[in-house]
């Protein structure tokens, strides 16, 4: 597994309530705080304007291991009521892609989140450049890490959006 080939993970829960309640959730970049270990706190860029494709906020995070940072994040994906995505930093060369998915599903909605590593330069990229021989190692590791807070944040958006419903 190597970084430049742009390792993913993806998650997804079954959700009984209305696309629509999904989406409403699914599209508010303070929704995965409430479930992630790592995001600490998001804002936008200009609060009161529109999302849209090309919408900038902040993440703040904190992990045991490599302590707490911001990235600035850039809308991606927003196909209402389906696809939201960002990138962190410059979509061209980001040092990860999010997105949510979610599709009609029966009386409900599958709901998927994927992460992409790179291409672009992060703070995993450094980890690997100073020990290369462990690239395999500390990706797993680290997809492992997205996977468990991606499962979070969609069993949390599945319990809010069926108790709304």
């Amino acid at each position: 597994m190597k970084y430049a080939d742009g390792p993913t993970v993806e998650v997804e829960a079954r959700i009984e309530a209305p696309l629509e309640t999904v989406w409403r959730l699914i599209s508010n970049i303070e929704v995965p705080v409430q479930f992630s270990g790592e995001v600490q706190q998001v804002e936008w860029d200009d609060p009161g304007a529109a999302v849209a494709v090309g919408s900038r906020f902040a993440g703040h995070n904190r992990h045991d291991r490599a302590g707490e940072w911001s990235v600035s994040c850039v809308v991606t994906h927003h196909d209402a009521p389906h696809t939201f995505g960002w990138a962190v930093g410059d979509p061209a060369a980001a040092a990860a892609s999010w997105q949510f998915r979610a599709q009609p599903s029966g009386n409900g909605v599958t709901l998927r989140q994927s992460a992409r590593l790179g291409p672009g330069p992060s703070g995993l990229s450094t980890v690997i450049e100073a020990m290369p021989d462990r690239e395999d190692e500390i990706i797993e590791r680290r997809l492992a890490e997205h996977r468990t807070n991606m499962q979070a944040t969609v069993d949390g958006i599945k319990g809010l959006a069926e108790s709304a419903s």
